[in-house]
């Protein structure tokens, strides 16, 4: 009966703890360049709402009466 060598267990164990750590490093790529897809469509959309404000001191005053809910 052949008992396995320690360097032989001792390289096994390292070989399945690199194979998890590959596994891990690859899931956190995938939300790190999904996240980074988000990042992308979040600037976008900021980029386009600012286009649709109005320019400072373009518009005219505004009047605190116009602000007064309809209730008072």
């Amino acid at each position: 009966m052949d008992h396995p060598n320690p360097a032989d267990e001792r390289l096994t164990e390292l070989e399945i703890k690199v194979s998890y750590q590959e596994d891990l490093l690859e899931q956190l790529n995938l939300t790190v360049y999904r996240q980074q897809q988000q990042i992308d469509r979040l600037v976008q959309e900021i980029a386009h709402l600012r286009q649709q404000m109005p320019e400072p001191g373009g518009a005219a005053p505004r009047n605190l009466r116009d602000e007064i809910p309809p209730h008072y």
